[in-house]
């Protein structure tokens, strides 16, 4: 289905055009009201008492479904014959408490009235913050209400909902933390065989600490009945196994698959680059009309890691479904499969998500989180900084994480909150014991030497080659998925795309030890010391003639694991690049620490090394695990532009306070280095391709324009006029808002004007919602005049009943306007700071226009590129 729709988003409005003169064009002759909407109207004016009529009308429960939307752009409940019985919405917790123990006056109950008349928000919206605060402000109000020692209980329960919340989702994501390691460590080492004596135990559990271990099968043996293993057979069992069991990951990720319309002007939201093209195109701006076509785009809530979309939806943005008990359960269960296959991606990423999975279900215990958006998110905060502490066991890592990367609002008491969370986890976590060692993560290691003054050029030198290789990384995933990922078979056939992946990882880390271990057991190896028992040492700990040929074989694993990281990235399946890229830069810090410890050896007596002393052992001089940690952290930084975050992640890994100057130093020349190369993180760039409505405001542009420049031309089908009559038709108000909804702009408002002169808006949510509610909607007329004072009850006192034609309830009468001169840095600090979902603008106190958010950060992203100013 196409729609011609006008192209408002490129026509400013001109000094000349007037709203009111557009609106007296476009006047059309009201029909005749219905009997109904006679009734209910007989005697109205605009000074009337708006709830004075009408039947009792009972409201049913209306959420939007999460899965795929309609071509149509609506809620569910608009698809619904007019006349299909309707069921009652019971009043929520929150509302009942508020009843309970409020002791308004007979004035103060309307705001109990428009309280119950918010609107769900739906599919691909953006939460109103400004609404939301409010409504919270009334809740809080109801609950001081009442002095007595019940109404003190009942503010303390209200009080303290937040701290269990926040425990329990702190102890749900360490469980599921834990059954992940344990399961995915089993399934792993089944790639290369199984114990004799306990099937369902993982090869390091089977055999403890002994190197020769008779209970453990290889395939080989269990296939041909040799005590010896065979390696070609091994080979081929290792190779099928991985394919396996990537497939079966791919196969499970697949059945989260969502739709979205074209309108949407989304490209992908599961980490997918190869739409990269279609996202710099540009429509053609000298034209007053363009064509819309309903082209379809698919995603999948379970692929990728989620980070980029938890950080949008906490920027507002909602995505419903994707933080829902589907997705929690499939991406738990295909995240163990993926890991376990030995592709080359990581678990730490998609706990994030899994976390605010958790975080986003926990929340409807209480109705104080559920049912606003607003509360919700400082939840969903705490939760997300709780995937990082049982990922990485750094509970403050996880706090400054979701501070820096993935917050958009974070108040103080959010902030000891998520502290308090991300302990819980950590805690459990550790108790829980996963790996058998005491420790939350299997890479955590302790360095006991400090470092040395020449080794400060060589942290800087590593700090520079992380960020350049973070910064090509990213690069060359772009270039992978707009060549090989873009090509249409590849493309319409993700899961032949990912086994053929998994087929190389297979066919060629079978060879190279350090390509074949875990990402987290590799990482391990990489960055712990070398201990004076050779015994306890592994293949990193080479002796000094056998230097080189480790560097080599380094290297080769170096170039191996780039290329499988690259191609891996962007498959459909869960898969963080967290680790995998601190596996990169572990393997090549280590080189560079192998080489630095060659140089020691060849040149001891050096002025360079005159810090060690003479009689310092070499190991004890240089240590190559600190260089590997260093790099990693350096590299990790050049991918994700996690700064603070990370460099207080690698001291809760180490444990080394002497190595924390090391550890920043690193982080930050990458940091640089990667900005002057490639400005975007892996994550804004995933943000920025898929057209979201993210403001970032973390950086604010310089500009030279006005809020003239980027409004809209007034076009008198957005617009509601009750110059003449406030009574609307409400087939003129579906109209309307369909062309609003084609728009992309299902968060949008129309604005009601009066000769001329703004006097309220209504979101297209909540207009949706009204016009749903109408029995008979093709002959009903809506009463949209805005009162200044609405007290909603009867002369005696009595709440009156409600006409499903009064709109009033439903429109914000006092919306966030400026004059169309006002300077862009204040329309800005608007959107940043308030959290705006519109701004209307008005010129000469008249109605001008509205603003959309995602006009608006489209607007920046033009002034960033130099196509705006």
């Amino acid at each position: 289905m196409q729609i011609m729709v006008d192209n408002d988003n490129t026509s400013s409005l001109s000094p000349e055009t007037s709203c009111l003169d557009l609106q007296q064009d476009s006047r059309r002759h009201r029909r005749r009201p219905s009997a109904l909407s006679q009734k209910s109207h007989q005697e109205s004016t605009e000074h009337t008492t708006l709830l004075e009529v009408g039947e009792v009308f009972r409201r049913k429960n209306y959420n939007s479904i999460p899965g795929t939307p309609r071509p149509r752009l609506s809620r569910h409940q608009s698809t619904l014959s007019p006349r299909t019985a309707r069921t009652s919405r019971a009043a929520s917790f929150t509302q009942r408490l508020t009843k309970a123990l409020s002791s308004y006056d007979i004035k103060n109950k309307r705001d109990e009235l428009l309280l119950e008349d918010r609107v769900w928000y739906d599919q691909f919206t953006s939460t109103d913050w400004i609404n939301d605060a409010i409504k919270d402000a009334y809740r809080v109000k109801a609950l001081r209400a009442r002095q007595d020692v019940r109404g003190r209980l009942y503010a303390w329960f209200d009080g303290a909902q937040g701290w269990i919340l926040v425990a329990i989702i702190g102890f749900i994501a360490a469980c599921v933390a834990y059954f992940v390691d344990v399961t995915e460590n089993v399934l792993f080492d089944y790639k290369d065989g199984y114990c004799s004596d306990a099937w369902y135990y993982s090869k390091k559990k089977c055999c403890l600490t002994n190197e020769f271990c008779p209970v453990w099968n290889h395939w080989s043996m269990f296939i041909t009945g040799s005590e010896t293993p065979i390696e070609w057979i091994d080979y081929l069992a290792y190779v099928l196994l991985t394919v396996l069991l990537a497939t079966l990951s791919s196969l499970l990720t697949m059945t989260t698959r969502t739709v979205l319309p074209g309108a949407l002007q989304i490209h992908t939201v599961d980490e997918d680059l190869s739409n990269f093209g279609h996202a710099s195109g540009n429509s053609d701006s000298s034209a007053s009309q363009q064509l819309i076509k309903s082209e379809q785009v698919s995603y999948y809530s379970a692929a990728g890691s989620g980070v980029a979309e938890v950080k949008v939806i906490l920027s507002g943005f909602v995505l419903h479904g994707y933080l829902g008990v589907k997705t929690l359960v499939i991406k738990t269960f295909a995240l163990i499969l993926s890991v376990s296959s030995g592709l080359s991606l990581g678990k730490e990423g998609p706990y994030v998500h899994i976390a605010t999975c958790v975080g986003n279900i926990a929340c409807r215990l209480f109705s104080k989180y559920n049912h606003n958006d607003a509360k919700r998110r400082e939840m969903l905060s705490a939760s997300a900084a709780s995937g990082v502490a049982v990922a990485f066991g750094a509970p403050i890592g996880g706090v400054l994480f979701s501070l820096e990367e993935v917050s958009y609002y974070f108040p103080a008491k959010t902030l000891f909150r998520t502290f308090f969370c991300c302990i819980v986890a950590a805690l459990s976590l550790k108790f829980l014991n996963p790996y058998g060692t005491s420790k939350i993560v299997l890479f955590q290691v302790r360095y006991l030497s400090d470092w040395h003054f020449f080794e400060l050029f060589v942290f800087v030198f590593l700090g520079v080659c992380g960020g350049i290789y973070g910064a090509m990384f990213i690069k060359a995933s772009k270039f992978w998925a707009t060549t090989f990922r873009k090509h249409k078979l590849v493309k319409s056939h993700p899961v032949m795309e990912l086994s053929f992946v998994a087929l190389i990882t297979g066919l060629v880390s079978f060879w190279n030890r350090y390509v074949r271990l875990a990402v987290s057991e590799l990482l391990f190896e990489l960055a712990s010391p070398c201990s004076t028992n050779t015994s306890e040492n592994s293949g990193l700990c080479p002796q000094p003639e056998e230097i080189p040929s480790t560097i080599v074989y380094l290297l080769v694993a170096l170039a191996l694991k780039s290329i499988l990281t690259v191609i891996t990235f962007g498959t459909k399946v869960p898969a963080g690049v967290y680790v995998p890229t601190m596996v990169i830069g572990g393997i090549m810090g280590h080189t560079v620490g192998l080489i630095v410890e060659y140089a020691y050896y060849q040149f001891s007596s050096s002025f360079i090394f005159a810090s060690c002393g003479a009689d310092t052992s070499p190991r004890n001089c240089v240590v190559p695990g600190v260089y590997a940690m260093v790099c990693a952290g350096a590299v990790m930084c050049g991918v994700t532009r996690l700064s603070v975050t990370l460099a207080v992640i690698l001291f809760e890994l180490t444990g080394s306070l002497d190595h924390v100057l090391p550890f920043s130093l690193a982080v930050l020349v990458s940091k640089w280095t990667a900005d002057a190369i490639e400005p975007l993180s892996i994550y804004d760039l995933l943000t920025d391709l898929n057209s979201y409505p993210y403001l970032d405001t973390k950086t604010k542009p310089v500009f030279s324009s006005r809020l003239a420049d980027i409004t809209p031309r007034c076009i008198p089908h957005k617009i509601i006029d009750i110059s003449e009559s406030s009574l609307i038709a409400a087939s003129d108000l579906r109209v309307k808002l369909q062309m609003l909804q084609a728009a992309g702009q299902l968060d949008g408002g129309l604005p009601v004007v009066r000769d001329g002169v703004l006097v309220g808006l209504i979101p297209a949510p909540d207009l949706e919602y009204a016009l749903d509610t109408l029995n008979h909607e093709e002959d009903e007329f809506c009463l949209m005049a805005p009162r200044d004072e609405y007290s909603g009850t009867s002369e005696d006192g009595e709440i009156s009943v409600k006409d499903p034609t009064d709109f009033t309830p439903y429109i914000d009468a006092a919306p966030m306007s400026l004059e169309r001169n006002s300077s862009m840095d204040l329309v800005w600090e608007c959107f940043a700071k308030l959290g705006l979902r519109y701004l209307c603008v008005l010129r000469n106190g008249k109605f001008a226009g509205v603003v959309h958010k995602k006009a608006f950060v489209k607007y920046l992203k033009d002034v960033s590129e130099g196509r705006a100013q």
